[in-house]
């Protein structure tokens, strides 16, 4: 499985960094979760790049296999 990485579920994206592989490294949080921010990257670009990495969830949303990219998902705060 994937952690949701969908572009979709997420708001007030900030784009913090660059990875070395070239993906792009946000700081967002999740419209569920309003109150946490997290660090990671956004599925739709890893799609670009890294295909394999991205799965699609029963409920249509991508997430991202972050055990296959050189970005790690982190809550901020």
């Amino acid at each position: 499985t994937g952690t949701g990485s969908d572009i979709r579920l997420k708001e007030n994206i900030v784009k913090v960094g660059k990875a070395l592989s070239g993906l792009n490294i946000y700081e967002w949080n999740y419209k569920s979760a309003p109150n946490s921010r997290y660090r990671g990257v956004m599925a739709q670009e890893v799609l670009t790049l890294f295909p394999e990495a991205v799965v699609k969830a029963f409920d249509g949303f991508l997430g991202v296999r972050y055990d296959l990219i050189d970005v790690d998902m982190e809550l901020v705060k």
